[in-house]
């Protein structure tokens, strides 16, 4: 996508000339999709189609603009149902909507979600349309630990706090201010390709050549993540070529925590590269 094309306060340096509210390459990513089904698939069928809202190890990607929407319509036309992984994006960490597909305009047939539906306890679970569910009566199913009470109520206690603590308002003002300040580290570092995300799901891509988008070599990023951590920071690397930072933190973060970060991956850039 282009300058206009993410739901993010930081856009691409690519320009475009889209309309408002579209988006060209998510037109072309949906023709690609309808293309593998019609020309991959037995029968022109298809089972399901899994997607997270913003991919989280795949390098914190976003999808452009109404691109989801237009894949699940495809999708549905061919018999197959529409999954929404919110393992990552769920429970507000987002900011603006509490379910990361909500920001795309679609309803899912199922939606998985575990990790902030616990806050570090191990708890998972799986919501669906009545007529799906009772499609497993057909087939035997079961789950040695599932609906450990314990666990329920650990996940009931985090949906109180989540509202009495407003852990979500949190999340989209903390973000947007976390995603505008390591914008601004951009002006002054070229080896900052990308920064994009929204709320607390931030990916910073680091490469070698921002003209030509190659990547910074795994080394040099292991040896900034290695910098970052000496100093408490801890992040995750993804994407194809392993050379995005991406930055998940604790929602209850605060503004002096963010400006941390962002002196220490100042100084992490100027150290190590």
């Amino acid at each position: 996508g282009g300058a206009n094309c993410r739901d993010s306060p930081s856009q691409t340096l690519r320009s475009c000339d889209c309309g408002a509210g579209e988006c060209q390459a998510g037109v072309k990513y949906a023709d690609q999709l309808e293309d593998v089904l019609r020309f991959s698939m037995p029968k022109d069928k298809c089972g399901a189609f899994f997607a997270e809202s913003i991919q989280g190890v795949g390098g914190t990607t976003q999808f452009p603009k109404n691109f989801l929407r237009k894949a699940f319509d495809i999708v549905r036309a061919k018999g197959g149902i529409c999954i929404s992984d919110e393992v990552q994006t769920g429970f507000g960490r987002l900011g603006d909507h509490f379910w990361g597909f909500e920001s795309h305009g679609v309803t899912p047939d199922i939606v998985t979600m575990a990790k902030g539906i616990g806050n570090g306890f191990p708890l998972a679970a799986v919501v669906t349309t009545p007529e799906i569910a009772l499609s497993m009566a057909k087939a035997l199913h079961f789950n040695t630990y599932g609906g450990n009470p314990l666990a329920c109520a650990v996940g009931s206690a985090v949906l109180d706090v989540i509202e009495e603590e407003k852990i979500q308002e949190n999340a989209e003002k903390t973000g947007t201010h976390f995603i505008l300040e390591l914008r601004k580290l951009m002006d002054e570092f070229e080896t900052i390709g990308d920064v994009r995300g929204k709320g607390l799901m931030i990916g910073v891509e680091l490469v070698k050549n921002r003209e030509g988008i190659e990547p910074l070599p795994v080394e040099d990023v292991n040896k900034v993540w290695e910098h970052m951590r000496d100093y408490g920071i801890l992040v995750g690397k993804g994407g194809i070529f392993g050379n995005v930072l991406r930055i998940k933190p604790p929602m209850c973060i605060t503004k002096a925590d963010v400006d941390f970060t962002i002196a220490v991956l100042k100084d992490a850039l100027k150290t190590c590269l």
